[in-house]
C-alpha cells in the first residue's frame, strides 16, 4: 500500500526537463537571431577616414551628401599634431559659410565679455546654429557626435577649434561612420566608403595668397622664404615687382635641398618676373629665393613686392587679394632680455668686466605645438639646451655673447613649452666680457660703456630678435664699489656674418665713486702745492729746494699708483695732465729755488728777493692757468 506522498514524484520530473531544455533552445534561437543581426548590421556599416590641417581661426566643411531618414551618423575628430582641440558640428545645407564659424564665435565671444558663463553659452548658442555638436565627448579634448538622420538630403560636417579655447591649430584625424557605432570609440576600421566630401572652396583648403615686402641692398644682395609643406599636384606661384631703386629682382625656387625647380628672371633689364612650378610630390622645406640681378657688374639695389600663392593662377598677374592661411613662412619673432644681477670686477687694464645675470627668450614656433591631452599638462619643462633639442628638434634661436672672453659658468638653465608652441628660455650665468669701448680721457671724472652683446646664429630669415623691455632690468644690489650705474638700455641692430643676423645689445652707462680719487689722490696734490707755496715765505732757499725735491718725489708715486690701475694708453687723460703739470711746476720750483740761492750766495741777494716777490704771485697763477687749460681741453 502506498502513500499519497509516492505517487506524484515521478510524474513532475518528465515536466521539469522538458521545460529546462525548452528554455535552451529558446535562449540557443535568440542568440543566433542576435549574432545575424549583429553580423548584418556590421556588414551594412559604411566608415571613411579623413586627415587635414586647421589654421588658426579657419573652419573645415565637409558635404555629406544623400543621407537617408534613419541612418545613424557617428563622427570622431581627434587632433594629431600641434594644440589642436577640434569641436564638431553638423548642419543643414542652409547654413551659410559664414554662419558656420564667423557669426557663431563673434556671438560666443560677445556673450563672453558680457559676463556670462561660457559653459552655459556655448551650448545655448550652439544649439541654435546647428542640429547636432560636440566639443569633448571623446578621449581626452576629441571630439564625437552622433546623430540619427531625421529627413533624406543633404547635409554638413563642419570642424574647427574649440570656441572655449581660442585658436588652436594642427593636423587632425576624422572618422566618419553610418550605422557604425564602434566610430564613437575613435577606432573603428575604415571600410573604404565615401561619406564626406572635403568643400574645399569653403574650407579654403590647399588655396593660398601671400603678400611681403622686402629691401635688397649693397650689403644684402639675397633673401629667402620657406614655404609651408605642400602636397602633390599643388601649384605654386610667384610675382615680384621692384617698388624704388634700380632694382632687377629674379626669383628661384629650391627643393628642402638646395637643388633648383623653377626660376622667374625678368626681360631685359625688366622690374618683374614671375614663377609656376607643380610638386609632384608631398613635400616640405621648400625655399624661395630672390637676389637682385647685376647691372653694368654692379649689384642692383631697391625695395619689392612679393605674391605668392597656392593653386591660384591669378598671382602671376599680380592682383590676386591676400588670404588668411599662410603660405610663406614668417621669420619667428624672438622676444630678448637681459638682466644685470651683479657686476663682479672691472679690470681697466685688460679692458674687459665681469657679470652675473640672466638671459631670457620667448618665442613661439607653430612647430612646438601640443596638446595638452598628450600629456596631462599644461606645459613642459626641460633643464637643458640638450635636453630639449633631444625631445623637440635641432633648431631653436642659438646664440653667442660676441663679447664673450671666457667660458660662459651656466648656474641654471630651464626651457618651458608651451601647448602653443610658445618657449620660455631662462638662464643664469657669469662670464669676463670684452669691453673695447672703455675710453679714459676724463680719467677719473670718465663715465664708461659696457655692453652684453648676444648674437643670433641663425639668419633672420628664421629668428628675429626683438628687445623684451619687462627682461631688460638692473639688479639693486650690483656688488661693484667702485662704479655706479647712470643709464641702461637695450636695441636689436643686423649684423653681417656670413648672412644677416639679428645682435641684442644691453648697454649701461657706468660712472665712478669720486670720494676715493678727491681724498687720496687730488686732496693730497692740493695741500702738496700750498705746502710748497707756504715755503715760498722762507728766505732759506736751500731749505726751499728740498722741500720742493721731496713733493716732485711723492708726485713720481702717484703717478706709478695710478699707472697701476690703467692700461699702457696711447693719450694723456686728465689725471695725467694733472700730473704733469705738478711735475713741471714742481721741477720748476727746483730750479728756481736753487738758482735764488746762488743768486744770494754771490751776494746778489736783493736781486733775488725782488725776483721772489713777483714769484710769489706767478707760482699759484701757474697752477690755475694750467688748471683752466686742462678743463678745456678735457670737457
Amino acid at each position: 500500500m502506498h502513500t499519497p506522498t509516492d505517487t506524484p514524484i515521478p510524474l513532475l520530473r518528465p515536466r521539469r526537463a522538458y521545460a529546462w531544455w525548452r528554455i535552451l533552445l529558446l535562449a540557443l534561437l535568440l542568440c543566433v537571431l542576435t549574432g545575424t543581426a549583429a553580423a548584418q548590421q556590421a556588414q551594412n556599416a559604411s566608415v571613411q577616414e579623413l586627415t587635414g590641417r586647421i589654421e588658426p581661426n579657419q573652419v573645415i566643411i565637409y558635404d555629406l551628401p544623400g543621407l537617408q531618414a534613419g541612418e545613424t551618423l557617428s563622427v570622431y575628430a581627434n587632433g594629431t599634431g600641434g594644440d589642436l582641440d577640434p569641436f564638431l558640428a553638423l548642419a543643414n545645407t542652409s547654413l551659410t559659410r559664414g554662419e558656420a564659424r564667423r557669426e557663431f564665435a563673434t556671438e560666443v565671444n560677445r556673450s563672453i565679455a558680457e559676463g556670462r558663463d561660457p559653459l552655459q553659452v556655448i551650448p545655448e548658442i550652439a544649439d541654435r546654429y546647428f542640429l547636432a555638436w560636440d566639443d569633448d565627448s571623446g578621449a581626452g579634448y576629441d571630439a564625437a557626435v552622433q546623430y540619427t538622420i531625421p529627413a533624406d538630403g543633404d547635409y554638413l560636417l563642419i570642424l574647427f577649434s574649440s570656441p572655449a579655447k581660442e585658436n588652436t591649430f594642427g593636423t587632425y584625424r576624422l572618422l566618419v561612420g553610418i550605422d557604425a557605432p564602434q566610430v564613437l570609440t575613435g577606432q573603428a576600421e575604415p571600410t573604404g566608403a565615401a561619406i564626406a566630401v572635403l568643400d574645399r572652396d569653403a574650407s579654403e583648403v590647399g588655396m593660398a595668397v601671400q603678400e611681403v615686402d622686402g629691401t635688397l641692398t649693397a650689403n644684402r644682395t639675397s633673401t629667402f622664404y620657406t614655404l609651408n609643406p605642400v602636397t602633390e599636384g599643388d601649384t605654386f606661384y610667384a610675382f615680384i615687382e621692384a617698388t624704388s631703386g634700380d632694382l632687377i629682382p629674379v626669383l628661384v625656387l629650391r627643393d628642402f635641398g638646395g637643388k633648383p625647380l623653377s626660376a622667374g628672371v625678368p626681360a631685359g633689364d625688366g622690374i618683374t618676373a614671375t614663377l609656376e612650378y607643380t610638386f609632384d610630390d608631398d613635400s616640405e622645406g621648400n625655399e624661395l629665393e630672390v637676389f637682385s640681378r647685376t647691372r653694368n657688374e654692379t649689384n642692383t639695389t631697391g625695395d619689392y613686392r612679393l605674391l605668392a600663392g597656392l593653386n591660384v593662377p591669378a598671382v602671376l598677374t599680380g592682383e590676386a587679394a591676400p588670404t588668411a592661411p599662410r603660405l610663406l613662412q614668417e621669420p619667428i619673432r624672438v622676444m630678448v632680455g637681459f638682466e644685470l644681477d651683479q657686476i663682479t670686477t672691472v679690470d681697466q687694464q685688460a679692458e674687459n668686466f665681469g657679470v652675473v645675470g640672466n638671459i631670457w627668450m620667448r618665442w613661439t614656433d607653430p612647430a612646438l605645438a601640443f596638446s595638452p591631452d598628450e600629456c596631462n599638462c599644461q606645459f613642459k619643462v626641460y633643464r637643458s639646451v640638450e635636453e630639449f633639442v633631444s625631445a623637440e628638434g635641432q633648431r631653436w634661436p642659438e646664440f653667442t655673447l660676441f663679447n664673450q672672453q671666457e667660458r660662459r659658468w651656466t648656474q641654471n638653465q630651464i626651457i618651458v613649452v608651451r601647448p602653443d608652441g610658445t618657449v620660455t628660455y631662462y638662464e643664469r650665468f657669469w662670464t669676463l666680457l670684452q669691453a673695447p669701448d672703455f675710453n679714459f680721457r676724463q680719467y677719473p671724472f670718465d663715465t664708461q660703456d659696457f655692453y652684453v652683446r648676444i648674437d643670433s646664429l641663425y639668419p633672420e630669415e628664421f629668428y628675429v630678435y626683438v628687445p623684451w623691455e619687462e627682461k631688460t632690468t638692473v639688479g639693486g644690489q650690483l656688488g661693484e664699489e667702485e662704479w655706479y650705474i647712470t643709464d641702461y638700455n637695450a636695441n636689436v641692430t643686423s649684423i653681417q656674418i656670413n648672412t644677416q643676423n639679428s645682435r641684442y645689445s644691453f648697454y649701461f652707462e657706468a660712472a665712478r665713486h669720486l670720494t676715493f680719487y678727491v681724498l687720496r689722490i687730488l686732496l693730497p696734490i692740493l695741500i702738496i702745492i700750498l705746502l710748497t707755496y707756504v715755503t715760498f715765505l722762507l728766505k732759506d732757499y736751500g731749505k726751499r729746494a728740498d722741500v720742493a725735491s721731496a713733493n716732485l718725489l711723492l708726485f713720481i708715486a702717484f703717478n706709478f699708483t695710478i699707472a697701476g690701475d690703467l692700461p699702457r694708453l696711447g693719450y694723456l687723460t686728465f689725471l695725467d695732465s694733472i700730473l704733469v703739470t705738478t711735475f713741471v711746476v714742481t721741477g720748476i720750483t727746483v730750479a728756481y729755488n736753487l738758482y735764488l740761492k746762488w743768486l744770494a750766495t754771490e751776494r746778489q741777494k736783493e736781486i733775488a728777493e725782488k725776483i721772489d716777490r713777483v714769484m710769489v704771485w706767478l707760482y699759484p697763477a701757474t697752477y690755475i692757468g694750467a688748471l683752466i687749460l686742462i678743463a678745456l681741453f678735457f670737457p
